[in-house]
């Protein structure tokens, strides 16, 4: 296996006297896919809150290329930032500015484009999602959800980042345009070369993106392997999950229990 992109260890966040993380232990390769898998709740926002720096946990390491990212200078990590790209739940799109402000957000607020270049560089990114250059006039308003999500991915790579996220990429897409979506996300990872850090709940995702899988169970991983061998993979949690059986380990409506 190549060497660690991210590193993550001994990652703990509680929220009161709930425990969401556990010690967590996690190594995204570099040039490789992974996603995390869980059920609703069981911590895959807030592990990827602590990866990009929007949250703090309360013990543990994360690092980004050798270099730590917990307890880090503010100028630290707004450098290691600058080696990500995000796919947000619902794209998350500015309603009040035009989809090419949009996709060139990110350079423009960190001077990396001048605004009089930014509208050429959107519509040439906005062409690798399949999108029109008519479409860098609109606003978000006038694009269809599948649009908007495409609009999204043209921002999370409108930098060419090291390393990309996927908060639920499919989410309220229809399961074709899910699948356009997952084979926009698979090709341009593969075409920057980046490295790609995915949470998710639709397994149709998971085996379209995926390099290597990882469950998230009672704050912790309590399985990590090859795409290949999610099938097989002889964890009873994992063998529910995937074929969303509602009777095993995992009870709905009950306390989690450590695997």
């Amino acid at each position: 296996m190549s060497r660690a992109k991210i590193e993550i260890s001994g990652l703990s966040k509680s929220f009161g006297s709930k425990k969401v993380l556990r010690s967590l232990d996690l190594d995204v390769p570099e040039g490789q896919s992974v996603v995390v898998i869980g059920g609703s709740g069981t911590g895959k926002s807030v592990l990827l809150k602590c990866v990009l720096g929007l949250m703090e946990p309360d013990a543990g390491s994360i690092r980004i290329d050798g270099e730590e990212m917990v307890g880090a200078s503010r100028l630290t990590v707004e450098q290691l930032r600058r080696k990500f790209g995000m796919l947000f739940q619902g794209a998350a799109l500015f309603d009040s500015i035009p989809v090419w402000e949009n996709v060139t957000f990110g350079l423009l607020a960190t001077g990396r484009i001048e605004r009089r270049d930014a509208r050429e560089k959107a519509v040439e990114t906005l062409a690798r999602v399949g999108l029109p250059a008519e479409t860098a006039n609109l606003f978000p308003a006038e694009l269809s959800g599948g649009m908007q999500k495409r609009v999204g991915l043209a921002r999370a790579i409108a930098a060419e980042p090291e390393i990309i996220f996927f908060d639920e990429p499919t989410t309220g897409l229809d399961p074709i345009m899910a699948d356009v979506i997952n084979d926009l996300i698979r090709d341009c990872v593969k075409e920057l070369g980046a490295t790609a850090l995915s949470i998710t709940h639709d397994m149709a995702s998971v085996r379209k993106i995926a390099d290597r899988v990882a469950m998230l169970y009672d704050g912790r991983i309590i399985w990590e392997g090859p795409v290949a061998d999610i099938e097989n993979s002889g964890n009873a949690y994992v063998d529910q999950f995937i074929h969303g059986h509602a009777h095993g380990p995992i009870q709905f409506g009950q306390p989690a229990r450590s695997a």
